[in-house]
Order: structure tokens, then sequence, then C-alpha cells
């Protein structure tokens, strides 16, 4: 092609863009287009293209004016719409629900206060693509606030679509709960109780989290922190039968949580209501004194299943993994040793020449302050008079909690038909599972904690929104799991054990990526949150042109990994 003037007496020449071809061994020409229009700048311009000159050099011809990380944001973002969790939260567009959808993605990507996460979605402060991909614009705390008020209000909604898109009748349903600490001390439901973040003496709450069997999770409820566990159980059996409509449910609980009194008051009677949970020690204990229990019935492989009168209609189900059993003693020996050693100073202080440690009160007020530091008072017989102090181990009671360990029993009213001794004993087991939703939601991932919320509605809201991200976290983690540290072969996994005694083991597969910190199409083995930090560095660049100002957005190139996780998630990571 090339630009030909041609002559047009009178009148300016006409500027025509034409072509050569060759026709019966004859060179001839055809016009392709009139460019007489065109400023000359632009036909001149043309000229020097179909000549391949160089116009400007690359450098000049743009600016890249800002750079923003985008890889993440597509990944989950992408991956919260295509779960439909937008229309589960509401099924009409509204900027409230782009502001929760906001604050969602924004925990999963890297979780900050309210305030921070309004400044990194406003344009002029954006550390992401997050605020424009959801034409946000300019955000301040206060909406965030108004948004979690609004998401709260609907949680019941949520929590029913949730249901109904993953449990069915008979179906397993696994609850547990974990407590968090407050900082302030204005929030109503702030209480002392018992903290599982070992926090003696702080303000907490409580929550617990119903979970499928996989450990996806389906609702959430938050409590006074001075709540006990077994007293919420019965608000979650009136959840699961009355708000989602599930009369055939089996529940899977701790010991400390369907304790005797609760399946006595809440459980038993309840038709189609079936549960499973474990007997505590002292029952076990008392079994064992009765010969219920013997210890022919451990071959520390299969777990036996027994009968009792005081159990009636029910099925006690008896395991023993000796691993456990090891660790026990390893670490009650430990703790023992700990003790002592925290003990004889007080002893030597009785016995020393000068200034020697005397009256039974004083004595017995340091030896209160240090016994029970590592719960083994229990295991350490002490004398106390006004002049001397001795203590020793109280052989025949560790003998007696020794004998114990490794034994767990099962208690469930499960028809053994549609659960055998096994699957029911992996039923339980798999409340794990609700125990890493606890370690993602409160440290690893999505931050729970701090709570600085101090009206009861907005720590809700805050437990809420911490929970929608780990649904879209824990469909994640499923998918990307080729490239994860997680196992992605549970089922060669699972056929790795010879019993359900034993303690869970990764796959072939999972071990040799472990080893080689490389997957089997040998790229990087991530963490999730690395690999979110990985994604991120797929950048999205507002590119200006340097003629007019024109802008326009230029994406980076995925790297190999970042190539594969979108792969694996069924997306693209275009802008």
């Amino acid at each position: 092609m090339y630009i030909e003037r041609v002559p047009n007496r009178n009148s300016p020449p006409a500027v025509l863009l034409r072509e050569s071809y060759r026709e019966a061994g004859r060179i001839k020409k055809r016009t392709l287009a009139n460019l007489s229009k065109l400023p000359a700048a632009a036909v001149e311009t043309l000229r020097r293209v179909l000549r391949g000159e160089r116009l400007v050099a690359p450098a000049e011809a743009f600016t890249c004016v800002r750079s923003l990380p985008h890889g993440h944001v597509a990944a989950v973002l992408g991956t919260l719409k295509q779960l439909g969790l937008h229309t589960l939260i509401a099924t009409g567009a509204s900027r409230l629900r782009d502001l929760v959808l906001a604050l969602v993605v924004a925990r999963v990507i890297d979780a900050q206060s309210k305030l921070a996460t309004a400044r990194a979605l406003t344009p002029e402060s954006a550390v992401s693509t997050l605020g424009g991909v959801l034409g946000l614009g300019a955000v301040d705390q206060h909406e965030l606030y108004a948004a979690m008020d609004w998401l709260f209000d609907r949680q019941a909604g949520i929590e029913q679509r949730l249901a109904k898109r993953h449990l069915r009748e008979h179906t397993l349903v696994l609850y547990d709960l974990t407590s968090s600490y407050l900082e302030g001390t204005h929030c109503p439901l702030a209480r002392r109780g018992h903290s599982r973040d070992r926090k003696q003496g702080t303000l907490q709450i409580v929550f617990g989290l119903l979970c499928t069997a996989e450990g996806c999770p389906v609702a959430v409820e938050v409590f006074e922190g001075s709540t006990s566990d077994p007293k919420t159980v019965a608000s979650q059996v009136e959840k699961i039968r009355r708000r989602f409509g599930l009369e055939r449910v089996v529940l899977v609980g701790d010991r400390g949580m369907l304790t005797a009194a609760r399946i006595r008051e809440d459980l038993q009677g309840v038709d189609g209501l079936r549960w499973i949970t474990t007997l505590r020690a002292p029952t076990i204990r008392k079994l064992l004194k009765a010969g219920t229990v013997t210890p022919s019935l451990f071959d520390e492989r299969h777990p036996a299943e027994v009968t009792s009168g005081e159990f009636p209609g029910e099925r006690l189900i008896v395991c023993r993994n000796p691993l456990l059993a090891a660790e026990r003693h390893r670490k009650r020996q430990e703790l023992l040793a700990a003790t002592e050693k925290d003990l004889a100073p007080i002893a030597a202080a009785t016995m020393r020449k000068n200034r020697p440690l005397q009256g039974a009160a004083e004595i017995g007020l340091r030896v209160g302050k240090v016994i029970n530091r590592y719960k083994m008072a229990k295991h350490v017989v002490t004398t106390i008079t006004d002049e001397v102090f001795t203590f020793r181990r109280d052989e025949e009671k560790i003998a007696a909690e020794q004998a114990l360990d490794g034994i767990y029993i099962v208690r469930s009213n499960v028809e053994p038909e549609r659960f055998d001794a096994a699957q029911t004993v992996r039923a339980y087991k798999d409340l794990s599972k609700v125990e890493r939703a606890f370690r993602s939601l409160k440290s690893v991932d999505l931050k729970v904690r701090p709570i600085h919320h101090r009206r009861a509605d907005r720590v809700r809201a805050h437990v809420l929104l911490c929970m929608l991200a780990y649904y879209v976290e824990w469909h994640m983690r499923r998918a990307l799991a080729p490239l994860l540290f997680d196992d992605h072969d549970p089922a060669a996994a699972e056929q790795q054990r010879r019993s359900v005694v034993e303690p869970a083991k990764r796959s072939p597969a999972a071990r040799a990526k472990a080893g080689r910190k490389r997957t089997e199409d040998d790229l990087p083995v991530h963490s999730f949150r690395t690999l979110l930090t990985d994604l991120g560095t797929l950048t999205a660049n507002t590119m200006q042109v340097s003629e007019d100002g024109a802008t326009f957005t230029l994406q980076t190139q995925p790297t190999p990994v970042q190539e594969r996780c979108f792969e694996l998630l069924g997306m693209t990571p275009r802008v």
C-alpha cells in the first residue's frame, strides 16, 4: 500500500490510498480509500507508517502514570462472583452491596481496619484495583459502617440461602465454638470467660460456627463472652430445624459442648435429630472401672463398639491412638518437671540458714502462685508446716490418668446401618475442619481480632464479614490446592491410613510437593497467603499517550504461576 497525490486541474489534488497488484503479468493498481479530507499531518504520518518508519521512540510515546496491584483482586473477586455470593447477599445491585463485596474481598487480600480499608478503596490512596473494578469512587469509613449495618440486617437470609445450597436432609453438620478478645470496655457483648486465646482476664466474645462435613462455613453466631459452650447448643438446633428447615441431620460437637446435660435436655427426644460427640475422662474412667471397657478391646488399629446400661439406645465406640498416648505421656512428664522446677526454690528457701522462709501461710502463698501454673497441681502431693515445705509426685493419680492416655470414646445415637463404627469416628474427627476455619478466621488470614467495635450489632457484622471471607477463601483453597502446600489428593491420603484411629496422613503427591517445594509441573509451591502476594504483582498500569494526553489501561503479562492460578480458578485476570 502507498499514498499517491493525483492532480485535479482547478481543485486541490486528490490524496488516495492505493495498492499495487499483478494481473496477467501486468502491474495494476486500485484505490482503497480517498484520504483527501484528512489533515496533511495525518496523511504524512500514515505515509511514514506505510514506509515502516519509526514515528517516535517507545519511551517517549507513553508514560505510566499509575500502577496498581490487580491479580489478587481479580482472583478473589472473580471467585466471589463465580460462587454467586453477591446474589446471596442481595439480588439487586446497589452501592451498599458493592461496599460489602469490597469489605469481603479486602479481608481476604489484606485484613485491615475499616478506616484503612476505606483509604485503600478511594482512588487517590488506592493500594489495589478493587475500588476501581467495583466502581466505588471515594469511600469513607462511615459508609463502610453503614454497609456493615445493612449486611447484619440480612444475615438470617444469607445463612438460609447458604444452608439451602450446602445442607440436605440426613447431612452432617459440624459445630464448634471459639472466643476472641476485644479492645476497649464498652461493647455489651464483652465479658470475661474461658479464653481460647490464652489471654486471662481480658474481655471477650464467643462465636460458634456451623459447617458442612467438608468444613465449608454456613452460619455463624456471636454470644456474650461469658457464655459456656453447652448453652449455645439449643439455639443451633433451633436454627437448623426451624430456620434451615432440616428435620433429619447429624450434629457433631465436642465433649465440652454436647455434654450429658445438653444431650438429655436439648437433643434426646427430638425426632430426626442425631448427634455424635465423645465422653469426658471421668465417665471413661468409670466405664473402665466397671469393666465395660477393657484393655483387651484395643488393638490400636480398629475401633471397638460397646454398649452400656447408662447409655440406653446409644452407641459407644472405643478408640486408642498409641501416638496420641505417647505424646500425652511426654507432655505430662515435661509439665511435671516444670512444676517441680518452680517448687524447688520454695522448698530450698525453707531450709536455708539465713532468713529461712517460715510460716505455713507465707509458704502456702508462695506455693499457690506456681503449683498450678502448668495444671499439674492434681499430680503433686505437698506438705506444708510452719517450718518445712516438701512435695512429691502422686504416682497413683499419675498412673490412673496415664491409663486413659490415647483413649477416647465416641458417643452417638446414629443408627449403625447408617454409619458404621469407622464412619462415626471419622465424622467426629471432621471437627478438626472447624478448628482449621477458626485458625484462619482468628489469626492466619482473616484476622477477626483485634475487635475494636463498640456496638453489639457491629461486632456481629464484623464476625459475619469474616465468615463470608472465609467462605470465599475455602473455595479458593480447594481450587488452588495443586499450587499450595495443601493436600490436593485427599482420596490418596485417606488410603494411606490403615485405620480411622490413626492420625491423618498426607498423600504421596503432597509429601513430594512439600519436599521439593515444586509442583508436578515444576512451579514453586506457595502458602495461600504468599500466593495472593504473588498474584498482586500482576498489575494494571494506567498509561498516558504523550502526544494528546489520552489514557488507557495496560496490564502486565502474567507469569507461569499466575497463569496456572487463573487456569485452576477458571477465569481470566483481565481488568
